[in-house]
């Protein structure tokens, strides 16, 4: 675990304590997901190693791009970053949010890696299936690979299925060199 995550995640737990309690829980995921790709531009990236631009400079600077896409709890939020200099946190952040919500919610981000591309239905089968395993509601990302050469592999929750033929052969092989 690095130590950026260890300093963001006090700030993203607060933000999603913050959001649930206001019943935002995705509104604040987008401002989140905004503050983070403005602190990550280059320019302001640049703005935040100063030592000429205070916290609550970046925090109005930050405002009057998002203008109204960042409510005033939000601003109050950034303003706690800015006291304690936790500005380069927010991509950080945005992503730890991100998954608190996922938990919260009982969605899991699962990608699936096959041979070729999966149909509609092939899709609708397989993220039933693993609803069921998972006991979640699955966010599907699909990516095509040929090296596999069949089959798939599936990455969830800390976990990976592999149903690939590429692996069947490997094992296969191992065992009849064994």
């Amino acid at each position: 675990m690095s130590n950026v995550t260890t300093l963001a995640r006090p700030y993203a737990k607060a933000a999603f304590d913050l959001a649930d309690a206001e019943n935002a829980t995705g509104r604040w995921n987008d401002m989140l997901d905004l503050a983070s790709a403005l602190v990550s531009e280059e320019t302001m990236a640049n703005l935040l190693q100063s030592p000429e631009v205070s916290g609550s400079q970046i925090v109005e600077m930050l405002s009057g791009i998002a203008g109204e896409a960042f409510d005033a709890r939000f601003r109050d939020y950034l303003t706690v970053l800015a006291a304690n200099k936790r500005f380069q946190l927010l991509p950080e952040i945005a992503s730890l949010y991100q998954k608190l919500r996922e938990e919260a919610d009982r969605l899991l981000r699962v990608k699936v890696v096959s041979a070729f591309a999966l149909d509609d239905s092939q899709e609708a089968r397989l993220k039933d299936a693993l609803a069921r395993r998972f006991e979640r509601e699955i966010l599907l990302e699909s990516e095509v690979d040929s090296s596999i050469i069949g089959g798939a592999v599936v990455y969830a929750g800390g976990q990976v299925i592999d149903g690939s033929l590429k692996d069947r052969l490997t094992k296969l092989s191992n065992s009849l060199t064994n």
